[in-house]
């Protein structure tokens, strides 16, 4: 392999190391983890790669600002227990960012390799550093002595996780309220085991446990006790409760047997564990699957439908390929498994029998027209140009909001149009006094990355709002 002297490091600038996985073949048939991990070997020759820029523009990208290049710097020396530590510094969750993590369009994007070549894999020796640290045993960092004062957290994904363990490191005594039975959030819930392990998901929220936070689950903020309530009981409260409620098309056939909401599937195939034999979890079996959507959860949802036995998965898109907001490496290894996609096409119409059962999905094409209000081209539909698709089983993955429970008995709280809390931007702050938000619940559905900065914005927001106080 030809290789190049990097121009002030004299590193070299070589191939990307390309991460092992299972063969699609293989891996269409179980929920096993489809990317394996780097060996050692791997994580030496890629971070071998890095040119340590004295400005580093790849922190930038990073909403944790992870200190990327003396992580890697690390990992060039062998010192794996270093690097580790260097990014848990900013970062509580690294074996699931190193896995979800979009990094081609943060980090990664800013990569000064990537201008003439592939960017150094930084998520992939993330996750090889998280990796070593889970196998060889994690232990809790020291945490500021107490302050006294208590912070709520509703909602235990990746930004209630991430804020409850950044206002624990500083001391304050933090609880956390969940909802389901299990912490996690949409780790838990709506990831599929193929991408992201259960197991890896209660390792890191038993990381969170070991700074000091108590952890509620089934417990409803909005019903078993409300907004106001709790600020009665706590210093400070962040909600961090996501978008989980589901949206629909509102198109005729929606109420039939067999249509799904992309989130009621993923959470009996995951948290439900539909996918492990030994659970005998209620979720259709369709033998032709149609999943409406262009993002990473209808890549989610019509994988997982796969993997149940489908013997045909179509996405129906009403763009193109291009306009797909989900990761590449997604849509790459849905193609690879055998997913049809039906793109530039949109549902007009769920058809059932007398039963109530699917039958098919009526779609119209599309052409894309001029932009938005967002930018991205509108789909405009092709007239005559109907068919029918055979289905059994429609999964709607178009999107979610947040779940109104939370403004129950939540004097002062305001949202917006789309019912998400309006918080600032940079801090977190919402209309109610003590009260900040951040991730889902304030953008709407976005990504695990975006949530969890969002979280370490509000916990440095209500570390200063305590000492303030």
């Amino acid at each position: 392999m030809q290789e190049v002297q990097g121009e002030k490091t004299g590193k070299t600038k070589k191939e990307r190391t390309p991460m092992p996985e299972q063969p699609a073949e293989e891996r269409r048939k179980n929920f096993n983890e489809v990317t394996l991990g780097y060996t050692k070997e791997d994580a030496l020759a890629e971070a071998s790669r890095c040119l340590a820029c004295k400005d580093p523009k790849c922190v930038e990208g990073c909403p944790v600002n992870v200190d990327i290049p003396g992580f890697i710097q690390l990992i060039c020396e062998e010192n794996f227990e270093g690097a580790i530590e260097k990014i848990k510094a900013t970062n509580a969750l690294p074996a699931i960012c190193g896995r979800v993590c979009p990094q081609e369009t943060q980090c990664e994007a800013r990569c000064v390799l990537g201008k003439k070549s592939q960017p150094v894999a930084i998520g992939r020796l993330e996750r090889f550093c998280a990796d070593y640290e889970l196998v060889k045993g994690v232990e809790a960092p020291e945490v500021m002595p107490p302050t006294g004062q208590k912070v709520a957290v509703v909602g235990s994904g990746p930004a209630g996780l991430t804020a409850a363990a950044d206002l624990a490191k500083l001391g304050h005594k933090v609880t956390i309220f969940e909802s389901l039975h299990r912490a996690g959030g949409v780790l838990s819930y709506g990831i599929p085991e193929f991408r992201l392990p259960k197991e890896i998901v209660r390792q890191e929220v038993e990381y969170i446990k070991k700074l000091g936070v108590d952890v509620k689950p089934n417990y409803i903020i909005g019903r078993i006790k409300t907004l106001d309530e709790l600020c009665d009981d706590f210093d400070a409260v962040f909600l961090g409760t996501g978008a989980g409620l589901p949206n629909f098309m509102r198109i005729e056939g929606e109420n039939l047997n067999g249509v799904y909401s992309a989130n009621e599937f993923l959470t009996r195939v995951n948290l439900m564990k539909a996918y492990d034999p030994e659970y005998d979890t209620t979720v259709r079996h369709g033998k032709h699957v149609v999943v409406v959507g262009g993002g990473n959860v209808a890549m989610d949802a019509a994988r997982s439908a796969l993997r149940l036995g489908a013997d045909e998965v179509s996405i129906v898109y009403r763009r193109g390929e291009d306009e797909m907001p989900a990761r590449r490496e997604e849509v790459e290894h849905a193609k690879e498994e055998g997913i049809t996609f039906r793109l530039l096409t949109n549902p007009i119409r769920i058809h059932g029998d007398e039963k109530f059962n699917i039958t098919g999905v009526e779609c119209i094409k599309m052409e894309l027209g001029e932009p938005d209000k967002s930018g991205r081209r509108s789909p405009v539909p092709v007239e005559g140009s109907g068919f029918l698709i055979p289905a059994d089983v429609v999964i709607i993955a178009i999107g979610t909001s947040p779940n109104p429970i939370i403004f129950k008995g939540s004097e002062g709280l305001e949202q917006n149009r789309r019912g998400t809390v309006v918080a600032d931007e940079e801090t977190g702050a919402t209309s109610k006094c003590g009260v900040f938000a951040g991730g889902d619940v304030v953008t709407g559905a976005a990504t695990v990355i975006s949530a969890m900065g969002a979280g370490k914005k509000a916990a440095k927001a209500i570390d200063a709002f305590l000492k303030e106080k």
